[in-house]
C-alpha cells in the first residue's frame, strides 16, 4: 500500500488556507506514492486517508478529535482508512494498566552483587540499621514514654562464632512489627528509615535534627554479600509479639512466624543472625569483627560492644614431683614451700569498641589542644603530634564539619606525591565512615598530606554510599577545603618559631611545588608559602615575599637560576653581573622548583626571569656603547658563528659577563641547561622533542676579556689560522660546561686539555743537566767578552723582540725547555711571540743573547762565562 508524506497530505488537506472541519477529515484520494510534493495517481482504485488521534483505523473504529495548528496543519500522524468516516462510531475501549514485573531472585542478585564492591561493607550497613533503630526509639520516646517502660540500655552488640561461622548482631532499638517486617524486609528499595523521616517532616510538631543515616531501602540486603542464610528476630514495644523472619540468598520468598521459644525473646530490639558462607566465614572472628567496626563505624553515636576474648594473669600452686616430695619428708627441719606459677586464665566478655568520640560534633571552642592530638593519633594510628589543625564547620549551600591535620613527617616512601588517589581524607556521612578512595574529588594530589575527617549529613552518595557522585556540591566543598587547608599552612608560615615551617618545608614543600603545576586556580595562596635559596641567602631559605621586599627601586623582574645543586649555581657565569649590581637571584635547586617557577609566571606583578635565557635585560642599556661594540666585533662574531656552525644559532655580544670569556645561553622558549639535563634522565623521554626543545643555542662572548680581544685580532689579520680556530672550538667546549650544558663528545674535549695542558707544562719544573747542554762554539773575540743578562718583564719582551727588526736571521731552539735563543729571522720569533701570548702560553724565562758589534746573535758559549750580553723575560 502506498503512502502520503507529510508535506503532502498537508498540501491536500488544505485550500486556499482555509481550515476543514471535523466533518470533512476524510477525503477520497486516488492511491499514489509521494516524491516531494507531487502526487502520482498509480492506481483508480479509490481510497480513504484520515488524520486520526489513535492508530490506523478502519470503517468499524471511530475517529477522534483533531490537532490542529494555528495555521491549520494537522498535529501527529497519518493515518489511513478503507472506508468511508463513520462519525457515530462508539468511543475506544479504555486503556490496560500494567505493572513492572520482576524476578525476585535475579533482582536480589543484581542487588547484593552489583551495588557494593568490597564485601566488609555489610557490617557498616547492618550497624547503621541497628543505629536508626535506636535513633527512632529516642525520638519517639520523647513523645511516647511507654516505648521505654523496659530499662535497657540503648547499644549495639555483636557477637560471633568463628567455629561454625555465625554473626549476631543485637540493638535494643525500635524493633518491627509482622507489617514493619513485610513492609521493611520483604518490599526491595522500601526504606523505613525513609519513610520514618517523611513522617516527621510531615508533622507539625516535628523537632529537631535527626541522625538517621538510612536512605535507600536496600543495606539490610548486603547481608546475602556474605551470608547463605539470614535470620531476624524482632520485638517491638508496640506489639507484645515477637516474630522471625527468615530468607536465604538466591531465594525469591520468605517467611515470617511467631517466635515461642521463651530463651529467645528479647525485651525490645532486633537480632540478626547472619550464617555465613564457606568463602567468608573468616568474617566471623572476633578480631576481624572488631578491626570493620573501628574502621567503619567508629563515630556512631550509640555504644558498640563486640564478644572478645580476654585474659588474666593469676598464680597457682603446682603438683610436687615425688621424688622431691620423699626428699622433702626426710628434711623435717626444712621449711615447706608452696610451689606456683603464673597462668594466663581466659573468658569472654563485652569490649567496647567505639571508644572515641566524634569531636569534630562539638564546639571548637570547647576542644583542647590535648584533645585534638590524641584524636589524631587515634583516627590516623599516628605517634607523634601533628604540627598543625583546623576544625571549622561551613554553612550555608553546603554544610559539614571538618577536622584537618598536617602530619609533623611525611610519608615513608613519598608514594601519595605520585599516587593520584588520596587516603589521608576519611569521609563520613552521619558519623558513618563512607570511604577514604577518592579521585581527587574532595582533596587535590597535592594536599595529600593533609589528612582529616569529614562529615556531612546531605553528600551526593551513589546507593552503595561507596561513591561520591560528580556534583556542584562536591566542587563547592573542595573548594572551602582547599582554603581552609592553605589557611593552616599559612599560620605554620607566620608562627614565631621560624623552625617549625622548615620542618613542615622538608617534609611536604616537594607537594606545594607540584600544586603549582596542577592547580592554575589556587596560585594566589601557594605562591607565599614556597621557599627557595638565593644569591644573598645561601644558608636559609628566603619566602617570594622577602625577595620583592629586597628588590632595588629600579628591578622590575624577579631572576632564577635553575641547577643541581646551591655550589653550581653560585659558580654558575651568568651570575657575573648580576652580582656586581647587588642583584639577588633565587637558586632553584630543586628538579621541581624550575618547573612550579614557570607555571607561576609572576608574582605581584614581576615576572620570573630565567638568567640564563637570551635577550636578558637588566635595565641598563647604553644604545651608543653597544653600537661601538658591534662594529668592533661584529666581524668577530660571524667569524665564530662560522667556525662552529649549526652548534649555535647565533653569536651574540653579551650584557651579563664580567669575567668569563664567553657564555652558552639557551632560546627564550627552548629548555634551559638545566631542564635538558633532567629530561635526559626520563625513563621515558622523547627523543625527538627533546631535540626540537634544545635546539636553539646562542653564543655569547664579553668583548672585554683579552682572549676575545686577541681573537678579535686573529679574526681580522689571520682567520685562518689553525690555531686561532683551535681555540673557538676550545672555548665553545667550555662555555658548554661551564652554563651547565653536557658536551656532546666528552672524549674530545678531554684530549684538547691535555693537548693544552701538555704544550703548557713541557719542561716547566725539570732542571737539565749542565753536562747534557750543548753550547754552540765561540769564536776568539767573543771569547774576551763578558755578558750580562738583565731580567726584563713581559710587557718589555714584545718592544725588545721589536728591536731585533736588524737581525737578518734568528733560529728558534729550546733551551732546557725554558730557553727561547736563536739566529732566524726576527719576524719569526715576533710572530710565535705573538702566537703564543694569544694562547696564554707561559713558557717560563726565556734568554736571547744578542751581538752588539755585526748586529748578529753571538752564540752562548758557556752560562758562567758567556760573552756578549743578553736578555731574560718571563713571557
Amino acid at each position: 500500500m502506498y503512502r502520503l508524506c507529510r508535506r503532502s497530505a498537508s498540501a491536500l488537506l488544505r485550500h486556499d488556507g482555509a481550515r476543514y472541519n471535523i466533518h470533512a477529515i476524510a477525503t477520497p484520494i486516488f492511491s499514489a506514492t509521494c516524491s516531494g510534493d507531487s502526487v502520482v495517481e498509480t492506481d483508480a482504485k479509490t481510497r480513504w486517508y484520515s488524520v486520526l488521534a489513535s492508530g490506523r483505523c478502519n470503517t468499524s473504529q471511530s475517529s477522534a478529535a483533531l490537532n490542529l495548528n494555528k495555521n491549520g496543519f494537522f498535529l501527529g500522524n497519518r493515518y489511513e482508512s478503507t472506508a468511508a468516516f463513520d462519525a457515530s462510531s462508539p468511543p475506544p475501549p479504555p486503556l490496560e494498566k500494567y505493572e513492572y514485573q520482576a524476578e525476585v531472585s535475579r533482582l536480589m542478585d543484581l542487588i547484593v552483587n552489583s551495588l557494593y564492591s568490597n564485601k566488609e561493607v555489610f557490617l557498616r550497613e547492618l550497624i547503621s540499621n541497628a543505629s536508626d533503630a535506636l535513633d527512632k526509639l529516642r525520638y519517639l520516646g520523647v513523645t511516647e514514654p511507654e516505648l521505654l517502660k523496659d530499662a535497657v540500655d540503648l547499644d549495639i552488640r555483636i557477637q560471633t562464632d568463628k567455629d561454625n561461622g555465625i554473626i549476631t548482631i543485637t540493638d535494643s532499638g525500635i524493633g518491627m512489627t509482622q507489617q514493619d517486617l513485610v513492609d521493611c524486609l520483604g518490599t526491595i528499595a522500601q526504606s523505613g528509615t525513609a519513610k520514618f523521616l517523611k513522617a516527621m517532616k510531615d508533622s507539625k510538631d516535628a523537632g529537631g535534627d535527626s541522625n538517621l543515616i538510612g536512605q535507600f531501602g536496600v543495606g539490610f540486603y548486603s547481608a546475602f554479600l556474605v551470608s547463605d542464610r539470614v535470620v531476624v528476630e524482632t520485638k517491638s514495644p508496640k506489639s507484645d509479639k515477637q516474630y522471625v523472619w527468615e530468607g536465604e540468598a538466591n531465594a525469591s520468598s520468605y517467611t515470617i512466624r511467631e517466635e515461642t521459644n521463651p530463651e529467645k525473646l528479647l525485651p525490645r530490639g532486633t537480632r540478626l543472625t547472619l550464617y555465613l558462607k564457606h568463602d567468608d566465614k573468616g568474617f566471623a572472628h572476633p578480631e576481624r569483627i572488631q578491626k570493620l567496626v573501628k574502621n567503619y563505624s567508629q563515630f556512631v553515636s550509640f555504644p558498640i560492644y563486640t564478644w572478645q576474648e580476654k585474659g588474666y594473669t593469676k598464680e597457682v600452686e603446682v603438683d610436687e614431683d615425688p621424688a622431691e616430695a620423699n626428699k622433702d619428708k626426710q628434711d623435717e627441719t626444712a621449711e615447706k614451700k608452696k610451689k606456683t606459677k603464673t597462668v594466663v586464665e581466659r573468658y569472654w566478655d563485652w569490649e567496647l569498641t567505639n571508644e572515641t568520640q566524634p569531636i569534630w560534633l562539638r564546639n571548637p571552642k570547647e576542644v583542647t589542644t590535648e584533645e585534638y592530638n590524641e584524636f589524631y593519633k587515634k583516627t590516623f594510628n599516628e605517634y607523634l603530634d601533628p604540627l598543625a589543625s583546623s576544625h571549622f564547620t561551613t554553612e550555608g549551600e553546603v554544610e559539614f564539619r571538618s577536622i584537618l591535620y598536617v602530619p609533623a613527617v611525611a610519608p615513608m616512601g613519598k608514594d601519595d606525591l605520585i599516587n593520584p588517589k588520596t587516603k589521608n581524607i576519611r569521609l563520613y556521612v552521619k558519623r558513618v565512615f563512607i570511604s577514604d578512595d577518592f579521585d581527587g574529588e574532595l582533596f587535590p594530589r597535592y594536599l595529600s598530606f593533609v589528612k582529616g575527617v569529614v562529615d556531612s549529613n546531605d553528600l551526593p552518595l551513589n546507593v552503595s554510599r561507596e561513591i561520591l557522585q560528580e556534583s556542584r556540591i562536591v566542587r563547592i566543598m573542595r573548594k572551602r577545603l582547599v582554603r581552609k587547608a592553605f589557611d593552616m599552612i599559612l599560620g605554620i608560615s607566620m608562627s614565631e618559631n621560624r623552625a617549625d615551617y622548615e620542618k613542615f618545608w622538608e617534609n611536604f614543600g616537594k607537594y606545594l611545588k607540584m600544586g603549582c603545576i596542577d592547580d592554575r586556580e589556587n596560585h594566589k595562596p601557594l605562591a607565599p608559602l614556597l621557599r627557595f635559596f638565593s644569591s644573598q641567602s645561601e644558608d636559609e631559605m628566603i619566602s617570594l615575599d622577602e625577595y620583592v621586599e629586597n628588590m632595588k627601586p629600579e628591578q622590575k623582574d624577579i631572576y632564577f637560576i635553575a641547577a643541581d645543586s646551591v655550589a653550581s649555581a653560585r659558580n654558575t657565569p651568568f651570575l657575573e653581573k648580576l652580582l656586581e649590581k647587588d642583584l639577588e637571584v633565587l637558586y632553584l635547586v630543586d628538579p621541581i622548583d624550575e618547573i612550579a617557577v614557570q607555571n607561576l609566571k609572576s608574582y605581584k606583578e614581576k615576572n620570573f626571569v630565567d638568567i640564563s635565557k637570551e635577550d636578558l635585560d637588566l635595565g641598563e642599556k647604553n644604545e651608543e656603547k653597544e653600537k661601538v661594540m658591534k662594529e668592533e666585533f661584529g666581524q668577530t662574531c660571524d667569524w665564530i658563528k662560522k667556525r662552529l656552525g649549526d652548534k649555535v644559532a647565533s653569536v651574540q655580544i653579551s650584557n651579563r659577563l664580567s669575567s668569563s670569556p664567553c657564555v652558552l645561553v639557551s632560546a627564550k622558549f627552548g629548555w634551559s641547561a638545566n631542564m635538558e639535563r633532567l629530561m635526559k634522565a626520563q625513563t621515558v623521554g622523547d627523543t625527538s622533542s627533546m631535540e626540537f626543545m634544545r635546539g636553539r643555542r646562542v653564543f655569547e662572548i664579553n668583548p672585554e676579556h683579552p682572549i676575545i680581544q686577541n681573537l678579535n685580532a686573529a679574526s681580522k689579520n689571520c682567520p685562518d689560522d689553525n690555531d686561532a680556530l683551535r681555540v673557538v672550538d676550545l672555548l665553545y667546549d667550555a662555555a658548554l660546561v661551564s652554563s651547565g650544558f653536557t658536551p656532546e663528545n666528552p672524549a674530545e674535549l678531554g684530549s684538547k686539555i691535555y693537548e693544552m695542558l701538555g704544550m703548557n707544562l713541557q719542561g716547566k719544573w725539570s732542571v737539565p743537566d749542565a753536562a747534557e747542554v750543548q753550547y754552540p762554539a765561540a769564536t776568539q773575540s767573543q771569547t774576551s767578552q763578558t755578558y750580562e743578562a738583565e731580567v726584563v718583564e713581559p710587557a718589555e719582551a714584545g718592544e725588545y723582540l721589536s728591536s731585533c727588526y736588524s737581525l737578518e736571521e734568528m733560529r728558534v731552539s729550546t733551551f732546557g725547555g725554558n730557553m727561547l735563543w736563536g739566529d732566524g729571522p726576527a719576524d719569526e720569533v715576533k710572530s710565535i711571540h705573538s702566537r703564543m701570548k694569544d694562547l696564554n702560553i707561559n713558557l717560563g724565562p726565556a734568554i736571547i743573547p744578542m751581538g752588539l758589534s755585526d748586529g748578529r746573535e753571538d752564540r752562548l758559549k758557556r752560562r758562567e762565562t758567556g760573552g756578549g750580553s743578553s736578555r731574560v723575560w718571563q713571557m
